[in-house]
C-alpha cells in the first residue's frame, strides 16, 4: 500500500523506510530475549520522539515492532516468574527490559490516539480506533501487573492513561464494542473488557499473592472480565469505583462517597459465580478447564487457592481486615555478609534514590509472611551457597528507601530441594556508623570516614543502652570505645555481647558522653 507520509520535510530516522525497518526488527537477537526487548524499547522510544511520521505509517511501524517482539517478551516473562531467587543485578535487568518495552509500547499507541485527535486522519482510521485503544489499555494492564510483581505502587500516570483512554472510547461510542485487539484466539475484546482486566486484578488484594499466584489471578481476571460490568451509577453488585479523571487506583465503594461525572462503578458481575463454577470443575475433573488460559501449567491446588482468594475479595461484603496483616508477600533485596551489608546500607543512607547501586553478590528474593519482626521465604538451593543459619544480611523491601539488617535464624529443605528460610530483622532501620576503640577523650574522627558498624537503635533505651553490629573481634569487654555518627563522636562503654557471628559481633553499649 502506498504511503504518503513525508510532506514538507525528509524524516531523518532509521525506520523511515519500511523495508529497512523490517530488516532491523528481523535482526533482533534471537538467542538473547532480554537484549531484544531492550533494542525494541529503544526503537519505540525513537519513534515516540519523531513527530514527522504520518498516522498510518506510525501505526504500521508499531504493529511491526509489536509482532516482532512478541516471542521475546513471552520468553522473558516465565524466567522472571519462575525464579524466586535471582541475582539482583540480573533481576533488575529482566524486570527493567520487560517493563520499559511495555511502557514505551503503550505510549506509542497512545500517541496514535493523540495524533488522531489533533486532526491527522487517514481513510479507514475510525475502524482502527477500538484496536488502538484496546492495545493502549492492554499495555497499561501489563505495566500494572509488573509493578505488582515487585510489590510496588502503581504509578499515577498508569491510572491517568487508563482513565483518559476509556473516556475516549466512551466519547467515540465504542467502549463496549468487540474488536480484534490482537490476532488469534484471545485477541477479541473491548475497551470495557480491557479496563476490567486491570481493575478486577487490583481489587483482588494482589499484595498478598506470590508472583506465580499473581500470574494465575491476572489470567483469571482477564478470563472473566467479559462478565463484569461498568456503569456510571452505583447499582447492586457494582461495589467498586474508579474515577476516570483522578489518576488514582480503584477502590471499594464506601459510605459517604460522592459520585462525580467521571466516576465509574464496576464489579465482576456473573464472574462471582464463575469463580465458584471453575473451582467446582477443577474438583470434579481433577484438572484446570481447557478454556481457562493461565499462560502456563499450574497445579490445581495453587489455582484453587487463588480462586478462593479472589472470591473473598470479589464478594459484595468485603473480608474483615486484621489490624495488622502478617501474611504480606513482597520482593526484597538481600546483601549477604557483614562488610558488604554495612557498605550497602551506608551507600543507601546517602542516596535520595530508590535505585541506588547494589553489590554484585546481592540477590532478589520473593518472600512471604513479612512483618516487622522478619521474613519467611522459600528459595532454591545453590552450589557453594552462602546461605546458612547465623549469616548477617542487609535487607530492603522493593520500593522502600529504608535498609535494615537481619540474621538468618532457620533453614530447612523440602522434598523438592527448595530451602525454607526464616530471617529475623534486627531493627526498623540500621544506621551506618564509624566504630573505634577509645584512644583518649580527645580522640578525633578516625582516619577515613567509611562506616564500619551498624547502629540498631533509633535512640537509646531507658537505660541509655544501644546495640551495635561490629566486625568480628571488635568487641572488647571492659574497654570504652568511640562511635562516630555524621562526624560527631560519642563515648560508649561496653555492656555485654549479644551474639557472635562468623563475621560480626552484636553487642550492647551504654552511651557515656559526647566527645
Amino acid at each position: 500500500m502506498a504511503m504518503n507520509w513525508m510532506p514538507g520535510r525528509k524524516i531523518d530516522h532509521p525506520m523511515a523506510n519500511m523495508k529497512k525497518a523490517r530488516e532491523m526488527i528481523d535482526a533482533l537477537p534471537r538467542g538473547d530475549s532480554v537484549r531484544a526487548l531492550e533494542d525494541a524499547a529503544s526503537w519505540l522510544d525513537s519513534i515516540n520522539r519523531e513527530p514527522g511520521f504520518k498516522l498510518d505509517y506510525r501505526m504500521e511501524l508499531l504493529d511491526l515492532i509489536d509482532s516482532g517482539a512478541k516471542a521475546h517478551w513471552h520468553a522473558v516473562a516465565p524466567e522472571y516468574l519462575d525464579a524466586p531467587r535471582l541475582q539482583k543485578l540480573y533481576e533488575n535487568r529482566l524486570w527493567g527490559a520487560f517493563f520499559a518495552y511495555w511502557r514505551l509500547l503503550g505510549e506509542a499507541y497512545a500517541s496514535c490516539l493523540k495524533q488522531y485527535q489533533a486532526g491527522d486522519t487517514v481513510s479507514g482510521i475510525e475502524k482502527e480506533l477500538p484496536r488502538i485503544a484496546g492495545r493502549v489499555l492492554r499495555s497499561l494492564t501489563v505495566q500494572i501487573k509488573w509493578r505488582l510483581l515487585r510489590y510496588e505502587t502503581v504509578e499515577d500516570r498508569i491510572w491517568e492513561g487508563m482513565g483518559s483512554t476509556y473516556l475516549f472510547a466512551e466519547s467515540r461510542g465504542f467502549a463496549r464494542k468487540q474488536a480484534a485487539i490482537y490476532p488469534g484466539k484471545h485477541g477479541e475484546s473491548s475497551a470495557q473488557e480491557e479496563l476490567l482486566k486491570a481493575l478486577l486484578l487490583v481489587v483482588s488484594s494482589p499484595d498478598a499473592l506470590t508472583p506465580v499466584n499473581l500470574q494465575i489471578a491476572e489470567r483469571v481476571a482477564a478470563h472473566l472480565a467479559k462478565l463484569g460490568t461498568v456503569e456510571a451509577t452505583h447499582t447492586a453488585g457494582n461495589g467498586f469505583y474508579f474515577d476516570l479523571a483522578m489518576h488514582v487506583a480503584p477502590a471499594r465503594v464506601h459510605k459517604g462517597l460522592r459520585a462525580g461525572n467521571t466516576m465509574r462503578f464496576f464489579g465482576p458481575g456473573a464472574g462471582r459465580k464463575a469463580l465458584t463454577d471453575i473451582a467446582q470443575a477443577i474438583n470434579q475433573k481433577g484438572a484446570v478447564p481447557e478454556d481457562l488460559n493461565l499462560g502456563g501449567n499450574f497445579g490445581k491446588q495453587s489455582v484453587l487457592r487463588v480462586l478462593s482468594h479472589m472470591s473473598r475479595y470479589w464478594a459484595e461484603t468485603p473480608p474483615e481486615r486484621r489490624s495488622r496483616r502478617l501474611d504480606l508477600v513482597t520482593r526484597i533485596t538481600v546483601v549477604p555478609g557483614f562488610n558488604e551489608a554495612v557498605a550497602w546500607i551506608a551507600s543507601s543512607a546517602t542516596s535520595d534514590s530508590l535505585e541506588f547501586v547494589v553489590p554484585v553478590s546481592s540477590e532478589s528474593w520473593v518472600v512471604s509472611n513479612a512483618s516487622d519482626g522478619g521474613y519467611g521465604a522459600t528459595v532454591p538451593t545453590r552450589k557453594g551457597d552462602w546461605l546458612r543459619v547465623g549469616a548477617l544480611l542487609g535487607l530492603r523491601a522493593e520500593g522502600q528507601s529504608v535498609s535494615r539488617a537481619g540474621i538468618v535464624r532457620r533453614t530447612s529443605r523440602d522434598k523438592d530441594g527448595q530451602r525454607r528460610v526464616g530471617i529475623q530483622v534486627l531493627s526498623k532501620a540500621a544506621a551506618p556508623v564509624r566504630f573505634a576503640m577509645a584512644g583518649g577523650e580527645k580522640a578525633a574522627v578516625p582516619a577515613g570516614d567509611a562506616s564500619n558498624a551498624l547502629l540498631l537503635n533509633s535512640k537509646p533505651d531507658a537505660n541509655g543502652h544501644v546495640e551495635l553490629a561490629l566486625s568480628a573481634g571488635s568487641y572488647v569487654a571492659g574497654k570504652p570505645a568511640h562511635m562516630f555518627v555524621r562526624g560527631k563522636g560519642i563515648v560508649i562503654s561496653p555492656v555485654s555481647m549479644v551474639e557472635e557471628g562468623e563475621d560480626f559481633d552484636m553487642a550492647t553499649f551504654k552511651i557515656v558522653k559526647p566527645l
